[in-house]
Order: C-alpha cells, then sequence, then structure tokens
C-alpha cells in the first residue's frame, strides 16, 4: 500500500512498494506549455525565477493545469497570464513526461496559431521576448533554458519532417 510522506500546494510525494523497494514519486496536477513563433520563426520566450534551479531561465509560457481544467484551456490561460496574448488556435504538438525517473507530471505542449497582443510580462514573469533557435541553442549551452522548450520545437520539427 502507497503512503504519502509529503502533501503540498503543488507536489505530494507518495512511497510506492516495488519490486526493488520502496520509491518516492513525485505526484504533480499536469502541466501545459505554448510555444509561439513570430514570422521570422523566432520563439517567444519568458524569463522567471525558478528557486529549484537557483536562478532565472528562459522557457516557453506554461503553467500547471487547474482541477477540472482541460489542457487546451490551461494553455489558453497560461498563456494570457504570463505574456497577455490570446491565441485563436492551439495545435497540440504531444506531451512528454519531463522527469519519468521520478514523477507523474504530465506536460502537454502546443503550437500556438493565431496571436493576437502584444507581448508583455505578468508579475511572476521579469522579461518576454523573442529568440532565435541559434540563441535557444545556447540558452541550452549554459543553463539557462529548459526541457519542455526544446521538446516543443523538437516535436514542431518532427511534424514537420517528411515521412
Amino acid at each position: 500500500m502507497a503512503e504519502y510522506a509529503f502533501r503540498g500546494r503543488l507536489i505530494s510525494v507518495r512511497v510506492l512498494p516495488t519490486s526493488r523497494g520502496p520509491r518516492e514519486v513525485v505526484e504533480h496536477p499536469g502541466a501545459v506549455a505554448v510555444l509561439v513563433l513570430d514570422r521570422a520563426g523566432r520563439v517567444l520566450l519568458v524569463q522567471q525565477e525558478r528557486p529549484a534551479a537557483g536562478r532565472e531561465l528562459w522557457e516557453i509560457p506554461a503553467g500547471k493545469l487547474e482541477p477540472g481544467e482541460s489542457p487546451e484551456e490551461a494553455a489558453r490561460r497560461e498563456l494570457r497570464e504570463e505574456t497577455g496574448l490570446a491565441v485563436e488556435n492551439l495545435v497540440p504538438l504531444g506531451a512528454i513526461y519531463p522527469t519519468p525517473g521520478y514523477s507523474n507530471e504530465l506536460i502537454h505542449l502546443f503550437l500556438a496559431q493565431g496571436v493576437t497582443g502584444e507581448p508583455r510580462p505578468a508579475s511572476e514573469i521579469s522579461q518576454v521576448r523573442f529568440f532565435s533557435k541559434r540563441d535557444l541553442a545556447e540558452l541550452a549551452r549554459v543553463g539557462a533554458g529548459d526541457g519542455k522548450t526544446l521538446a516543443a520545437l523538437a516535436l514542431l520539427e518532427l511534424s514537420r519532417a517528411p515521412h
């Protein structure tokens, strides 16, 4: 039988019995992330403090699912809250488990089409700006980016690849 070692506002930690002994699993409500491209193919990123990383990171707009909220509803809400932008259409790119070795978090990734408004940072966001793909590679190289951004870009490229 599983027992909870911790219950918090965002996550809980459950101890599961396995064939190799007890295993701690971080339970997460799930999340969404939205890839926004401008006409030049640059990617919209937000910069925000990430205490677990000990620094500010650049990443695509993202956030957790609220109870009863669909991934598409959450994606629209998070994009609006973090950047002030509205979106006509969200194209599902896929979903990823960013850390399946210890967490059940599933992030639903979307491509935004028909974005309106001017990007502006929300209260928890330091900056909002567009980056070239070369700049994104540099952010990843120096540890200032995140995995969901790279996964969204990879899934977009894979979806456009010839079969």
